[in-house]
């Protein structure tokens, strides 16, 4: 039988332009330090650890992980493009869920460069040269930075479908800053109306600056712990994983080239699925999302992809306000990567920090009132798609 798997300390960095942060391990040992203290527990309960980065060498998650204490535990790097914090969160749910270790740490940091993301190693194919081929197919190429024809294409591709306005996505990204501008972690808490978002310089149709994640640099934590060793510290009412799942591409996120399935739309749909299915409660169920909202139109498409409205209703559902406090379902309210930052690794674990203070009431002025019931969305591209369920009981 599998173990409930609890969430018991979170920590996180407040997050930083690229060229104005610490070195990436002090920006873990803060977070790892913030998440031991939530906790409640000294480093030498950790039976093993998972760090996340993308942008670093091959054992950068062991330097980091050194600075809260050399007591030779195993040391996992993990790297999953823009989920990697989530793929991190994975591994350290699986080794307390199958009775593999009682307390476990979760860590994911990024020290970015300025600018839109590159390749690192020119000398050898790329490892999404099939999702770039899709784009050459569907749309071809042109000097906008890779990411955002991408996703820009996307939400192309859904506009020409749905007949959806520009303003809509515009939406997204000053309902990101209005929620941003209430967390003190965020990068971006100035709000924007929609009428300055779309005046901001036009990046990739329907995309602007304002509606494009700013590369940012930071690190967020995770303990978890199973039911056994939260009793034994007198840990109660722990949030815990109800459900998670993760997915990689299928084989339509090649064929029929399509944008919107290259960038992971059937991931999301079918990680939902496995999430629902397992925990036996459905979207309608849910109070808050953290989404990846790399993009504006990334998270129109996933508000479809994950049940919370159906499919060609994402407009609606924006201009009705469900997506926002006061409606069916509050989406980052932390402001998301738009405004919060994507800080590569630690992205996920974040967006898990943000939804443990959710579910503990303990949000401040960003608190989804009466929340119960979490659910977490982490995407990257070349592909790998996590999703987790948390609760309160």
């Amino acid at each position: 039988m599998k173990r409930r798997v609890n969430v018991i300390g979170v920590g996180m960095t407040k997050f930083a332009k690229p060229g104005s942060s610490p070195e990436y391990f002090e920006m873990a040992r803060e977070a790892g330090l913030n998440a031991l203290k939530d906790a409640g527990i000294a480093y030498a309960e950790v039976q093993q650890a998972y760090a996340g980065y993308v942008y670093g060498d091959s054992t950068c998650g062991q330097r980091a992980v050194y600075e809260l204490g050399l007591t030779g535990i195993p040391v996992v790097n993990v790297n999953n493009n823009c989920s990697t914090g989530s793929s991190a969160l994975y591994l350290a749910r699986q080794a307390i869920e199958g009775g593999l270790a009682e307390c476990v740490l979760a860590i994911g940091f990024e020290k970015m460069e300025r600018g839109a993301l590159g390749s690192k190693f020119n000398d050898r194919i790329p490892p999404m040269d099939q999702h770039v081929q899709v784009m050459m197919d569907a749309q071809g190429f042109n000097s906008a930075p890779p990411a955002a024809q991408m996703f820009g294409g996307a939400g192309r591709e859904y506009r020409w479908q749905y007949g959806t306005r520009r303003e809509t996505f515009a939406k997204i990204a000053a309902k990101a800053r209005v929620h941003a501008s209430n967390n003190p972690f965020a990068l971006f808490n100035q709000i924007l109306s929609v009428e300055e978002v779309l005046a901001s310089e036009d990046v990739f149709d329907p995309l602007t600056r304002f509606q494009c994640c700013p590369p940012t640099c930071g690190a967020a934590a995770a303990i978890l712990c199973s039911d056994e060793f939260a009793a034994k510290h007198g840990i109660k009412n722990a949030v815990y994983i109800a459900a998670q799942a993760m997915t990689t591409d299928f084989a339509s996120s090649f064929e029929p080239r399509s944008m919107i399935k290259m960038i992971g739309y059937d991931m999301t749909k079918d990680a939902a699925r496995q999430v629902y299915e397992a925990a036996g409660i459905g979207p309608e169920d849910i109070d808050v999302v953290e989404l990846h909202d790399c993009f504006t139109a990334n998270e129109l498409l996933t508000y479809e992809g994950l049940g919370l409205c159906p499919e060609g209703g994402a407009e609606q559902f924006i201009w009705d306000g469900d997506n926002t406090y006061g409606g069916k379902y509050v989406t980052n309210p932390s402001g998301g990567l738009l405004s919060k930052g994507h800080p590569l690794g630690a992205t996920g674990l974040a967006q898990c920090t943000e939804l443990v203070w959710q579910l503990r009431g303990t949000a401040d002025r960003r608190q989804v009132e009466g929340a119960r019931i979490a659910l977490q969305h982490n995407l990257g591209l070349g592909g790998a798609c996590v999703i987790t369920m948390y609760r309160k009981d």
